[in-house]
């Protein structure tokens, strides 16, 4: 488990995703150990959120572990659901634009962006912890796991663009150039396929942004389907905290929606 850590570190890092990794039009992340680590962040985050019910309850309450083990659980299930229900159309949008990746390689790649994010989540634990000991505002707790979550998923989905961007960008490359010939993008930066790993690039870095302009306004719509799927998936889910009062429950009743709830509890938490 400790390699496919490693692997996790390499792509926070960017080793994954430099244009020298990327030089076949191809992302090459492993997908089963990356989503082994990817589960087990997104449980411990999960139990970072559960920790509040027990926490209210001095631990005196079974339900309350009940409500951290459904976190832990339900927390991974949430992002791989969103995953899932997404996928195809990242699919057709990637090959609207041109781009010849694979369901595979689209896999590999959505698998790796879940890992971006809750490798965030996961390091955000600890603060969550921290104020559920230090508050007891069922609402703040709410707003602060709805604004760390944003966090994770601004960061990952930025990562998935940047790569898709240099997919596109090393598949430019690939069909127009010979494989030992250095490139200009119409960003102005300079492209050498000479096999080396030199490239200083981080994983969120631009590269050639003047290139796929296009490619960048089709997925940059995918994103935002992604993260209203993705909200409203976590309010189907519900609950991830334990609202204090309440007997525990796997799932609540359907009603109102993830963004209705958002703006109730920011009226509650500011008296309105």
């Amino acid at each position: 488990m400790i390699r496919w850590f490693k692997q996790l570190d390499g792509i926070l890092r960017g080793d994954a995703t430099r244009l020298s990794a990327l030089k076949d039009g191809r992302i090459e992340t492993p997908i089963g150990g990356l989503s082994v680590v990817t589960v087990f962040l997104g449980a411990v985050y999960g139990v970072c959120i559960g920790a509040y019910a027990v926490i209210r309850t001095g631990g005196a309450d079974h339900d309350a572990y009940m409500q951290m083990l459904a976190s832990a659980l339900k927390l991974p299930l949430l992002f791989f659901l969103t995953l899932a229900v997404t996928l195809p159309s990242l699919y057709v949008f990637n090959a609207l634009v041109g781009s010849r990746l694979s369901v595979l390689s689209v896999v590999r790649l959505l698998v790796a962006m879940l890992g971006v994010m809750l490798a965030v989540l996961a390091s955000f634990g600890p603060i969550v912890v921290f104020f559920s000991v230090s508050t007891e505002s069922y609402p703040f707790m709410k707003l602060l796991n709805v604004l760390v979550a944003a966090l994770a998923g601004f960061l990952g989905l930025a990562f998935l663009l940047r790569t898709l961007h240099r997919l596109v960008l090393a598949q430019i490359v690939l069909d127009t150039q010979p494989p030992s010939s250095p490139t200009s993008a119409e960003g102005g930066e300079d492209i050498v396929d000479d096999g080396s790993t030199d490239d200083p690039a981080g994983a969120l870095d631009q590269l050639g942004y003047g290139t796929t302009g296009k490619a960048r306004s089709v997925f940059r719509v995918w994103v935002i389907v992604f993260s209203l799927v993705g909200a409203q998936m976590s309010w189907v889910l519900r609950p991830f905290i334990g609202k204090p009062g309440m007997e525990f429950t796997w799932f609540r009743e359907r009603e109102s929606n993830f963004f209705v709830d958002v703006l109730d509890s920011i009226a509650k938490l500011f008296g309105g």
